[in-house]
């Protein structure tokens, strides 16, 4: 069994109006959890521009935890607090600790982050993956991170979150309507692809195809035996099987 260490936020929504509420801010299907159960998600603007990625963890009819990444938990509880208006409801920040664990985890949120893993809290858990092996892993299972995949620069579905993070059969949220329209009468221009590289380049190094710059690279990483894969956004009409520039290498 594998452990890895997983820094996170937690903002606390609980009350009367919590379910509802939270059914109305966030991508994913918020009605359809049972205690104990969970669903990624999205804090959307209304042109559906990343505020958060989430976890929305139901603890209880009214009880709800949201996971997010370290840097954003400030962000999402201000965000609902000022959103919040009459519903009854408290939007706080909680202090837990949480681990990833590849296997069998009595307690564990099932949270989609990685395959084969769920999030575990406030429990002694020894990590056995170094930070640099988490990521391959991650990498490799071409997951979007905040701050390299995903930001204000990126809608849901050129990250593929849309496939993971949102409902297309609930009611409205923020950023509901262009969401909905890319995804029933269009596509994205671009998407997220792993690539193996002959190096690790610098976050955002372009990609050429042609002589036409078609992407951009977002993460990297190198294996035990010394090739690089990477996640990068590329253009969708560039084939997957496609030759690719990259400063003077081969992807």
């Amino acid at each position: 069994m594998d452990i890895a260490t997983r820094e996170r936020a937690y903002v606390r929504v609980a009350g009367p109006d919590a379910r509802d509420y939270l059914q109305r801010m966030v991508s994913n299907d918020v009605d359809a959890l049972e205690a104990g159960d969970a669903c990624p998600a999205l804090l959307l603007t209304a042109k559906a521009r990343v505020i958060a990625p989430l976890v929305v963890w139901r603890r209880g009819d009214e009880d709800f935890l949201l996971l997010t990444e370290p840097e954003l938990g400030e962000v999402v509880r201000a965000h609902l607090v000022r959103m919040r208006l009459r519903a009854r409801c408290e939007v706080e920040p909680e202090t837990h600790t949480s681990a990833l664990v590849f296997g069998d985890a009595p307690g564990g949120i099932a949270t989609g982050e990685l395959p084969g893993a769920v999030e575990v809290l406030d429990a002694a858990l020894e990590p056995t993956l170094a930070p640099e092996e988490l990521e391959l892993r991650r990498i490799e299972a071409g997951v979007p991170r905040w701050g390299r995949e995903i930001d204000d620069r990126v809608l849901p579905a050129e990250a593929g979150l849309d496939a993971t993070h949102v409902s297309f059969t609930k009611g409205c949220y923020p950023g509901q309507e262009p969401v909905a329209r890319l995804h029933h009468r269009g596509h994205p221009n671009r998407g997220l692809r792993v690539l193996e590289l002959g190096d690790v380049p610098e976050p955002d190094a372009e990609l050429v195809h042609d002589g036409k710059a078609v992407g951009r690279v977002t993460s990297a990483a190198r294996r035990p035996d010394g090739s690089v894969v990477a996640l990068a956004y590329v253009r969708v009409e560039v084939p997957e099987d496609a030759g690719l520039e990259l400063a003077h290498a081969e992807a």
